[in-house]
């Protein structure tokens, strides 16, 4: 389980995790999801809330963005896991290296 905090205008980043099903969970905000089967196509989206879940298959390519007024506050659930226990990214760039 991973927790993110997104500022206002943030963004996730596209990204795909080919071997990785993932269930993210909408804490606090609100957001729009996209979804696709190329990065260059991003072609479902929806827009959630604060309560809201979205399963993400393994291959599928997403990203999620902050549209709010607040910061937005998502947690994610990977199977397998996605990252070793107490892994913690204090940034985008530095969950990127």
């Amino acid at each position: 389980m991973t927790l993110m905090h997104i500022p206002v205008c943030g963004d996730i980043g596209v990204e795909m995790h080919p071997d990785t099903d993932q269930h993210i969970r909408v804490e606090s905000g609100q957001a729009l999801v996209r979804m696709g089967e190329c990065r260059e196509n991003l072609c479902e989206s929806q827009h959630i809330r604060a309560g809201d879940g979205v399963f993400v298959p393994r291959g599928t390519w997403h990203n999620i963005i902050n549209t709010g007024h607040c910061p937005l506050k998502l947690s994610s659930i990977y199977a397998p896991p996605q990252h070793p226990k107490g892994t913690i990214h204090r940034t985008k760039a530095d969950a990127m290296d």
